[in-house]
């Protein structure tokens, strides 16, 4: 047994001293204020945290983490071990990797990697495009966090702009539908008014008014009104910026 000793523990709404008893890995009791003197004789190992702060670790529901095919970047080894150092003990990856995550084999293939290198606990999504309807409904959702779905082009191409596409997936898909909500026709519409001034050097101080606040609106609105009608559920990953 693991004893942490003497933190300033932050829980549920609450900052006390307290000691956290670890098991098998596994937290087995709080103490606030003494320990039973018992326990002390129990533990292997005794943490002095006095002054240290002690919480829940974070879920962190939206990171890339670029394995595999562009490790050049990171990869699952090193950007977990970041999570751990920053207080992150699991996360959700998203699909737009090389190969892209959008069928169960590439799935399963993250799956095996992080299972070897991840020093958190993980899981990723499966990419949404506009015809792997028929993979996205073969997701086993106690093993797989979501399905991801680019209402609006990102990295990658993985745009799903059909919008009967759309419907299916958010009728026939027994999975939280995680969304990346920009409206593409807005988009688009902006980004001509800019190339025509700037050409392809558009400087960067344009990006949120190329992807502005009404893009985001529209398409946040839709992916609701979808969810609503399906009695889906929905996650927006984030707002534009």
């Amino acid at each position: 047994m693991i004893l942490i000793h003497r933190a300033t523990i932050i829980n549920e709404g609450e900052t006390y001293e307290g000691s956290v008893l670890i098991e098998r890995d596994r937290i087995t009791r709080l103490f606030r204020g003494d320990v039973p003197e018992s326990y002390f004789k129990q533990c292997r190992e005794v943490m002095d945290a006095r002054g240290l702060w002690l919480m829940p670790g974070a879920i962190d529901d939206q990171v890339h983490f670029r394995e595999p095919g562009l490790t050049h970047k990171g990869d699952l080894y090193t950007e977990s071990r970041a999570a751990v150092a920053g207080g992150v003990t699991s996360f959700m990856e998203m699909p737009n990797t090389q190969p892209q995550t959008t069928n169960l084999d590439e799935l399963e293939k993250k799956f095996e990697l992080a299972a070897s290198k991840s020093v958190a606990n993980f899981s990723f999504y499966l990419g949404a495009t506009n015809d792997n309807l028929s993979e996205l409904k073969r997701v086993n959702k106690k093993e797989v966090c979501g399905v991801k779905v680019f209402m609006g082009s990102s990295t990658g191409n993985m745009l799903v702009d059909d919008k009967r596409t759309l419907q299916e997936i958010f009728a026939e898909v027994d999975i939280l539908i995680a969304t990346h909500c920009e409206n593409e026709e807005i988009i688009q519409e902006n980004l001509a008014l800019y190339r025509a001034k700037y050409g392809e050097e558009i400087p960067v101080k344009y990006h949120p008014l190329i992807r502005d606040a009404e893009a985001c609106y529209r398409s946040s609105a839709e992916a609701v009104e979808l969810a609503d009608k399906y009695g889906s559920q929905l996650h927006v990953l984030h707002l534009s910026t």
